[in-house]
């Protein structure tokens, strides 16, 4: 998967679990919580759908590297790769 793949994944996610929230506007190197009303629990909801659709465990300790689209991409592209997608 590519960064571009990566990130409208994760868009597509929050779209799901957020379908109030205008995403056309997002910037991709502005943290997520900054740009939407996502609350602790949302933020839990993306890393739970992650797991449940492409089977990526994100450690607690790690979920700051999801803030923006960017870090998502840049996190998640080897993650995806090593699971040979």
């Amino acid at each position: 998967m590519t960064n571009d793949d990566i990130k409208k994944l994760v868009t597509e996610i929050i779209a799901d679990i957020a379908p109030d929230e205008d995403l056309s506007g997002l910037k991709p190197d502005v943290r997520l919580r900054e740009q939407l009303q996502l609350d602790s629990m949302d933020f839990l909801d993306i890393v739970m759908e992650l797991r449940k659709r492409h089977g990526i465990e994100v450690p607690e300790s790690e979920y700051m590297k999801l803030a923006s689209l960017d870090s998502s991409a840049e996190y998640l592209v080897p993650k995806f790769a090593a699971l040979g997608k």
